[in-house]
């Protein structure tokens, strides 16, 4: 039997836990348990082995770049699996960020479920912990072992550029009790969950990514919003959490993030909650920490500060970079070797416990890859799962003038937002089942406009001139009596996709509702704060993700085929509070 044949069977190959003696490991071996690495590719590059082969690497994270079929990418968990079994004295982790909904790295093969305010929106702890279980479930099927997942975060800021949908709502209570469920869902699956951005980053109006956000509340009110979802998952037995390149003055005065901060990782997380699992930094490449301290000097001021396990997720230069600053501080006497072990022991005995719970990086043979690029890829109780919460998550939140549900006998006119560039949480994802392919069998005459969701001035007046085009033909059939002319009337359903960002998309929203004898209807593909920037459209609908099964959800309310059953995971303006919901629009019903 193989050690990682050992690892995966019972989790005694490690043969260490807490207080266990590491006098049988180098300080090589130490450090490299206390960083994780990304890489290009779908196959192992010569750095990433250089990385766990001489380094000693305990964990690397998969993103979009790494995802193949599920084949390919259990067969990368497997090789990467092997290389850190013939090299290090502990199993390897192998994370990714599949938070669900809009926010999945793995997509070909899976069943993604759905997105956290989905959740929020259809209200169910049980949902949320059997979406977790499936994902977990999938995840363990691929060789992934640790989960970059649930977000804590709760968002009740409209301008945060970066948490948004992947917040469960804005209510704390909300937050915590969907949050705890998904980890237990995780732990069940035997992934590790990591909880994150702790203290929380759901009330800025800066993205970490680009730089350093501040929650400027007092130490009360973070009490009562921001760390409630974190100290309760603390209590329910989290074995892992995410830290925020986040400054918090209340908690930490000298003006440091809280991943860097020793009041906010040691003081608060540690001492006053007495939490004892793995702390894991956000990446270190991300400006709040690159652009400021720099990623080297970061990965030694967050161990210090009390972190467990630094991630750099990009640059090989800069993964070896954090490996030799964490050595060289440990030899210098800036970090004492104690403070390395009382890491390595919480790494280790997650890692033993994680092991013992079953194997990991085989591909199941009823698996394998088939149906891989499919959106319904997946065994059947999986995409059932993900119909019935999109269905019960569906939110009507406006309904004048009479806008749904949809008429058959009117033309119909889609404009489905296209996301072509991602971004660090935006993936550049082209979608199979669109909002207008959706539609179309419950309607009669569809047709689908394409826009970009950063569209700039001419792509407005081209998608207005097309809709122009439209009415006026419509109303020529109206005037000649042809068939089909009926009512001088067109449809309009305009996908918005983070509208209140993207000006071009709420400019052509507003400018539609300048046009006589054309119905607008808003279906906010993923921030559902959208309905801000035009908040006189006619219908609107919160979808809060533009997933497939989301789609055919969305379709069957604007069109009658199912009643709305979502509500408001957050506030919209004091006429839509959090909790609204129409339950309108079945055909018969008024708005």
């Amino acid at each position: 039997m193989s050690k990682a044949e050992a690892w995966r069977g019972n989790g005694n190959g490690i043969g260490i836990g807490i207080g266990s003696d590491l006098s049988g490991w180098s300080l090589r071996d130490k450090i490299g348990q206390m960083v994780m690495a990304g890489f290009d590719g779908k196959a192992p590059t010569e750095e990433i082995r250089a990385l766990i082969r001489d380094r000693k690497l305990g964990g690397v994270i998969y993103f979009r770049r790494n995802a193949g079929t599920a084949g390919e990418v259990a067969r990368l968990s497997a090789a990467l699996h092997e290389l850190a079994a013939e090299a290090t004295k502990a199993p390897l982790w192998i994370a990714v960020d599949q938070e669900g909904g809009m926010v999945a790295r793995l997509d070909r093969g899976v069943t993604v479920m759905p997105g956290q305010m989905t959740l929020g929106a259809a209200r169910s702890a049980k949902w949320a912990r059997e979406t977790a279980y499936a994902s977990g479930a999938q995840l363990a099927r691929l060789g992934v072992n640790l989960n970059f997942a649930p977000c804590l975060d709760v968002n009740n800021n409209p301008a945060n550029p970066v948490i948004g949908v992947r917040s469960f709502g804005e209510r704390p209570e909300l937050v915590a009790e969907l949050g705890v469920a998904a980890i237990r869902g995780y732990r069940e699956a035997g992934v590790v969950a990591c909880a994150k951005h702790f203290p929380g980053h759901g009330d800025t109006v800066a993205d970490s990514h680009r730089e350093l956000p501040v929650v400027p509340h007092d130490r009360k009110r973070l009490e009562a919003v921001e760390l409630m979802p974190f100290r309760l998952a603390v209590a329910a037995g989290a074995q892992a959490i995410m830290t925020a390149h986040v400054r918090f003055p209340a908690l930490e005065p000298d003006g440091l993030p809280a991943t860097l901060s020793p009041r906010i990782l040691r003081g608060l997380l540690r001492d006053e909650w007495g939490y004892d699992g793995v702390v894991f930094t956000d990446c270190l490449e991300m400006k709040a920490i690159s652009g400021t301290v720099g990623v080297a000097r970061g990965a030694v001021m967050a161990v210090k500060a009390g972190a467990d396990v630094v991630l750099v997720s990009h640059t090989p230069a800069l993964q070896q970079a954090a490996l030799d600053a964490l050595y060289e501080a440990v030899v210098a006497g800036e970090i004492a070797e104690e403070r390395i072990d009382e890491s390595v022991r919480r790494i280790v005995a997650l890692k033993a416990e994680q092991a013992a719970r079953g194997p990991a990086g085989s591909v199941l043979a009823d698996r394998g890859d088939a149906g891989a690029g499919s959106a319904d890829a997946g065994f059947g109780w999986e995409v059932a799962l993900v119909r019935e919460v999109c269905r019960r998550a569906v939110t009507l939140v406006r309904n004048e003038h009479g806008a749904l549900p949809l008429r058959r006998d009117v033309p119909t006119i889609v404009v489905w937002p296209e996301v072509r560039e991602g971004t660090e949480i935006d993936e550049a994802v082209s979608r199979d089942l669109t909002l207008g392919r959706a539609l179309a069998p419950h309607l009669g005459e569809v047709k689908e406009l394409t826009i970009g969701a950063t569209a700039g001035e001419d792509e407005v007046r081209k998608t207005l001139a097309a809709i122009g085009k439209a009415l006026e033909e419509r109303r020529g059939r109206a005037g000649s009596g042809e068939p089909g002319g009926g009512r001088a009337c067109l449809q309009v359903v305009v996908g918005t996709y983070n509208a209140s960002f993207a000006e071009g998309q709420a400019e052509l929203v507003r400018r539609l509702l300048d046009l006589e004898g054309v119905k607008v209807t808003a279906a906010a593909l993923r921030n559902p704060y959208d309905l801000l920037a035009f908040p006189e459209v006619h219908g609107y609908v919160a979808c809060y993700e533009n997933t497939p099964r989301m789609m055919e959800a969305a379709a069957e309310v604007l069109t009658g085929k199912a009643q709305a059953r979502g509500c408001l995971p957050v506030t919209l303006s004091d006429r839509y509070p959090f909790g609204y919901g129409m339950t309108g629009v079945q055909k018969g019903e008024e708005g």
